[in-house]
């Protein structure tokens, strides 16, 4: 079953009155995960047949006057025409942003005869709030001698980490051969309706010498965990510091994250924002801080930032707010705020530290899918306990508006270390923004008018 189905099952179970340690005092609640508009909660759930992406860019090194390089875009597929105002300027704004992005690590480079290919995500925000996720692919052309290795760059509003990577792993397959030869196969791709959950679309592509291949891409079932790897969190850190850094998280504090691979940040930060569903982080996220925007931490508002490590120095000089800073190379936090260890009700939080033991004690070969379902199911356990009895308090007027009832919401938490925190919790951000949505989608309940 989905983890969605599960939210929702859990919602109704939570309807029990517990204990001392338990938390809801609402009865019998058949309530339902609100869905947020695109770009306002990072768990979208995208509806099959659009198409799978926007764009295709290779961004490329250029030497400058002065002898340094810049990223430049060389290549966009497919080239827009007829566009109106509004949308050439957002066109515009995207195609200058992305080239920061594709080398965030600034212009220190010169041509190399070795580079190991790697692979990275980032985000890109609008104006209107909804977001667009760049997927890119690092790497050292084929050839001899020296030379710059450029990223090729897919554009899309669907968030499908897995699956975007076997598309760029058949675009570098390509681009070994010939550059005429991507462009069949993208074209093909932009054809292909993008499947449902656990469905498979098959591209036909043609390869000079190879003939015609089949190529199967699947999309997971469970939407919601199609663009996590939480096997990248556990590998690094610790299920006590993960717990430091989901406390943080969910009192929307300001998180910077260290490492050198690009791709172990953009990982680690999206299976970090992963753990608040089904509630979004709505605040500045950027799994990959271009070296030109690192004065970003200097922000007094939340933030969820990824940095690499070689900038460490820097980053510790500058003028910051109180942040906690996690070190994915080491598996340590470099600075903290100081109670991230008494965030979370105690019981809970111990729930949730036996359930990732448990997963890191299991010698079974887990799968990606098993691992990403047994750790966001142990997370929203947590929310379910907390605050499953949500709907219970959304008063309906004759209009057919809602209004939650905030006071009467918290004092329905029996334990009292539970409803500390959940007081502190409903002011945030993340949760406004839920019970906003829960306000616009009534569901019918009984005794409720």
């Amino acid at each position: 079953a989905s983890i969605g189905n599960f939210f929702r099952r859990s919602l109704r179970r939570a309807g029990r009155r517990e204990g001392k340690d338990g938390t809801s005092a609402a009865e019998n609640i058949p309530p339902q995960v609100p869905q947020g508009k695109p770009g306002e909660r990072s768990s979208v759930f995208y509806s099959p047949g659009q198409f799978f992406f926007e764009y295709l860019v290779v961004v490329s090194l250029k030497k400058m006057p002065d002898g340094h390089y810049e990223p430049k875009i060389t290549y966009q597929f497919p080239k827009r025409e007829n566009l109106l105002k509004g949308q050439k300027e957002e066109e515009e704004r995207l195609l200058q942003a992305i080239p920061l992005f594709c080398f965030p690590d600034g212009n220190n480079w010169a041509p190399i005869t070795e580079f190991t290919s790697e692979t990275f995500s980032f985000v890109l925000t609008n104006v209107d709030g909804s977001r667009k996720i760049g997927y890119c692919r690092r790497l050292l052309p084929s050839g001899r001698g020296v030379r710059l290795p450029e990223v090729f760059c897919i554009i899309s509003c669907l968030g499908c980490f897995g699956l975007f990577s076997k598309i760029l792993d058949e675009v570098e397959k390509r681009r070994q051969i010939s550059m005429a030869v991507i462009y069949p196969f993208m074209q093909g791709l932009r054809e292909s309706p993008f499947p449902a959950p656990g469905k498979t679309v098959t591209i036909k592509s043609f390869i000079p010498d190879s003939g015609t291949e089949l190529i199967e891409l699947t999309r997971p079932v469970d939407a919601h965990l199609e663009h996590v790897e939480f096997q990248a969190l556990l590998q690094r850190l610790s299920p006590h510091l993960i717990l430091h850094i989901f406390a943080s998280a969910v009192l929307e504090r300001r998180l910077i994250f260290l490492a050198e691979e690009l791709s172990v940040l953009s990982q680690c930060i999206h299976a970090v924002a992963a753990l608040l569903y089904p509630f979004t982080w709505a605040h500045t996220y950027i799994p990959v801080v271009p070296e030109c925007l690192l004065d970003t931490v200097c922000c007094p508002t939340p933030f969820m930032v990824g940095i690499q490590m070689r900038h460490l120095e820097r980053v510790l000089e500058q003028p910051m707010e109180e942040a906690l800073i996690v070190d994915l190379c080491e598996g340590k936090i470099i600075r903290a705020v100081g109670d991230e260890e008494e965030i979370l009700p105690g019981k809970l939080q111990n729930d949730m530290l036996i359930s990732l033991n448990r997963h890191n004690n299991n010698n079974n070969v887990q799968t990606s899918e098993q691992v990403n379902a047994l750790v966001s199911e142990a997370f929203v356990h947590f929310f379910v306990r907390l605050v499953g009895h949500y709907a219970s308090y959304i008063k309906w007027g004759r209009s057919g508006s809602g209004s939650f009832q905030e006071r009467a919401f918290c004092k329905a938490i029996a334990s009292k270390s539970c409803r500390r925190f959940v007081k502190k919790f409903v002011k945030t951000n993340m949760f406004s923004l839920f019970i906003e949505e829960a306000e616009k989608s009534r569901i019918p309940q009984e005794g409720n008018g």
